[in-house]
């Protein structure tokens, strides 16, 4: 569990949000979508957050991706194209 919660860290890269939605039944639908057709989303990579308003604000669903950084390769010349 650790070595995932490092994986993350902010200097490996951030958090991209996907979607964002009020409403709870479009949250689960959206979800379910994208399990079923896009292939290219790494789950263990996704975060899944319940923002909740509780009576000021509206809950917010929110999916987000976590996106590295690229790392320079050091064996190779910015000039070499």
């Amino acid at each position: 569990m650790r070595q995932a919660a490092d994986s993350f860290v902010p200097e490996a890269g951030r958090w991209e949000v996907l979607f964002e939605t009020q409403d709870e039944s479009e949250w689960r639908e959206h979800i379910r979508r994208l399990r079923a057709s896009d292939t290219r989303i790494d789950w263990a990579a996704a975060r899944m957050d319940t923002f909740c308003g509780r009576l000021t604000q509206p809950t917010t669903y929110r999916l987000s991706l976590f996106v590295r950084d690229i790392v320079p390769d050091p064996g190779k010349d910015s000039s070499d194209n």
